[in-house]
């Protein structure tokens, strides 16, 4: 481990650590003669030894109240790699509950051991739960492309379901039971959520994901009859609870594992509703979670959508839902956990509800919340998507009860065919109402829309863009000449560093990561970074030039900063030069991406050194720019228009197709 005198921390860190942004650590080393030097890194990216910028910072009066610990972290991250510093944060976590006796699971060097006297100390005056959480946090994010953990939100709306539809065991003590709890989420969500004494069990593979899950229930047990057991053990394979029967069963599964047992596991008595395939290892989980829970219980699971629908798995979702098994399904919209381009579902199953005799019903309930996103479409809208669910599932048991619009009761004679599909979305329908008001709205914006496109279309027509200027053809110049003659900066993006903390959610000071395959997927920005981590930023007024084939583009950034991914490129002009709109416009060109190709195939590059400008004075670029933008207006209205008309043609077709056409009397 590297001595605290020599830590090395960046300016990002510094700025956490004092609670200022970037920009005022960068001001602070302009003009403080006495600010620390660097000993590392680039001039882009310096580093700084941790001792000498805490110094540093207590001189000069600018050390944040929660700099210590913002000052204990970067030592966390110097320890012998990722596992060490997970499981000496666990080890501070069962110190500072004051489980003394508590050894931790392998040896830990001397440097762990004397950071966590530290952490423990730190604990005593921060507080021992916030000390441990923020540790945690750092933790994760810290190796958020290695785990993967279930967010807040998700985490308490599984635990809600859950206590809400299980049926009353008579115990005063509620069972939970997570066969892949990772570092605690759902766990911890159950036992705030819970009234009364609760009892939890959880398996995690990952010995030190098992520990700091171990040590993080343990700060939920104040004032509360908390019990913990967490085994660190491939649950499926090696299950170390047989004889459990839980109240409660949640669980985020591993996606997609073909390697969880298939061959060893073939004849295990948890099938009880068939073998699964080797390629649907979800639903061994679901038949794990079932096998674990006492009749009455309920489990709620997070699944890929394909889990739903894929053929291989038709006949065990058959039997789920023959035997009264599998009572709802919940769709969320994406964004909700990893990955987070996908539309994930909740299953909410309950054991023992066998229809002879059972409380099975002869439907099953299903929930389509896929469409509450927050404003513009990004992220999920937690209060809808809760809204909706809860109320929806309160009336799980009450067939005579009224479900709210998004969920719908499914026979299951309409779901028993050849395929057993259960996503929500083939059928739950808008109300005639809602889908009324809806509709002519959309064709309104649709009339719109076309209306500015046949003016468009005119003024397009009427360019006379077929003749070449007097004097031949114009001259023309390349990006690399503008950027030696000074008239813009290129700078390419790039991945994160290994250092970089990266976030599937945004958080406070953090910055939107663009790449290459989000703009294929939509353009919407799916990580983000800490502020000031990230060498290459996009700020207002940038041209951004996507530098491969299959997704060729130029354009100008309005709007917050934005960092940039490998093949993106950020252009800052100088302004008594260019014109942004008009170099966007010229660099954009299909032709323009052609020449300046690599070579042929949708994978290759684009050099943008090479792509081609055309050499006008700043006055004459005007009309240029100006005429760049009303294409771009026209490409943006082609492309809400087709959106609009393929939504609404499949609309009318889905309503004449069920009797909706009337004729005038």
């Amino acid at each position: 481990m590297t001595s605290p005198g020599t830590v090395p921390v960046s300016l990002a860190e510094i700025a956490r650590i004092a609670g200022v942004g970037r920009a005022a650590v960068s001001n602070w080393r302009r003009r403080h003669d006495t600010f620390p030097a660097r000993i590392g890194g680039t001039d882009a990216k310096p580093q700084f030894a941790l001792t000498e910028v805490e110094q540093w910072l207590r001189d000069n009066n600018k050390l944040n109240a929660a700099g210590s610990l913002e000052l204990l972290w970067p030592r966390f991250e110097t320890l012998a790699g990722r596992d060490e510093a997970g499981l000496a944060i666990a080890y501070a976590g069962h110190r500072m509950r004051g489980q003394r006796s508590r050894t931790p699971s392998r040896p830990l060097s001397s440097e762990a051991r004397a950071l966590v006297a530290e952490t423990v100390e730190l604990g005593r005056r921060e507080g021992a739960t916030h000390t441990f959480e923020f540790l945690l946090r750092r933790w994760l994010d810290a190796h958020v492309r290695q785990i993967s953990a279930t967010p807040a939100r998700l985490a308490i709306l599984m635990a809600r379901i859950a206590l809400r539809t299980r049926t009353a065991s008579g115990q005063k003590t509620s069972t939970v039971f997570d066969p892949a709890c990772g570092s605690g989420h759902l766990l911890s969500a159950a036992a705030e959520q819970a009234s009364g004494g609760v009892e939890l069990y959880g398996c995690e593979i990952d010995g030190a994901l098992a520990e700091l899950a171990e040590a993080r229930l343990a700060f939920a047990g104040d004032g509360r009859d908390v019990r913990t057991r967490i085994t660190a053990v491939d649950s499926l394979r090696d299950d170390p609870y047989p004889d459990l029967r839980a109240d409660i069963a949640l669980c985020n599964p591993p996606f997609n594992e073909r390697d969880w047992g298939y061959e060893e596991l073939a004849t295990d008595p948890r099938w009880v509703h068939g073998l699964p395939p080797r390629t649907e290892p979800e639903l061994a989980w679901v038949q794990h979670l079932l096998a674990r829970l006492r009749s009455g219980g309920t489990a709620v699971v997070v699944l890929p959508p394909a889990v739903a629908s894929r053929r291989a798995g038709r006949r065990i979702r058959g039997s789920l839902l023959r035997h009264g098994v599998l009572r709802a399904v919940v769709a969320l919209p994406p964004g909700c956990a990893q990955p987070h381009s996908v539309s994930l579902q909740l299953w909410v199953l309950r054991a023992g509800g066998e229809r002879t005799g059972g409380s099975g019903g002869d439907d099953a309930l299903l929930v389509d919340a896929s469409a509450h996103t927050g404003p513009g479409g990004r992220g999920p809208d937690w209060e809808a998507i809760e809204s909706l669910a809860l109320t929806s599932l309160d009336g799980l048991d009450d067939r005579a009860s009224e479900l709210p619009h998004g969920a719908v009761r499914v026979p299951l004679l309409d779901l028993l065919d050849d395929d057993v599909d259960v996503t929500p979305g083939r059928y739950v329908a808008a109300r005639p109402e809602v889908r009324g008001k809806e509709s002519a709205d959309r064709w309104s914006e649709l009339g719109d829309a076309l209306a500015s496109l046949r003016e468009l279309s005119r003024s397009f027509a009427s360019l006379d863009t077929a003749r070449s200027p007097a004097g031949g053809p114009q001259s023309s110049t390349t990006v690399g000449d503008l950027a030696k003659a000074g008239a813009l900066s290129l700078r390419p993006g790039a991945q994160p560093s290994e250092s970089a903390e990266v976030f599937r959610d945004p958080r406070e000071q953090s910055i939107p990561l663009l790449t290459v395959p989000d703009l294929l997927l939509g353009g919407v920005p799916s990580a983000w970074l800490a502020g000031g981590e990230h060498q290459t930023i996009a700020e207002e007024g940038d041209v951004v030039v996507a530098g491969v084939v299959r997704a060729f583009d130029a354009w100008v950034h309005e709007g917050p900063p934005v960092a940039l991914g490998t093949q993106l490129f950020a252009l800052r002009l100088d302004p008594d030069k260019l014109d942004a709109h008009f170099l966007a416009g010229c660099l954009r060109a299909p032709a323009n991406g052609r020449h300046a190709g690599t070579h042929a195939s949708t994978s290759s590059r684009v050099d943008v050194r090479r792509l081609a400008v055309l050499q006008l004075p700043l006055e004459e670029q005007t009309p240029y720019s100006e005429t760049f933008r009303r294409i771009t207006s026209f490409q943006r209205l082609l492309a809400r228009s087709g959106s609009l008309g393929t939504s609404l043609a499949r609309d009318l077709n889905d309503r004449l197709a069920s009797g909706g056409l009337t004729t005038a009397g």
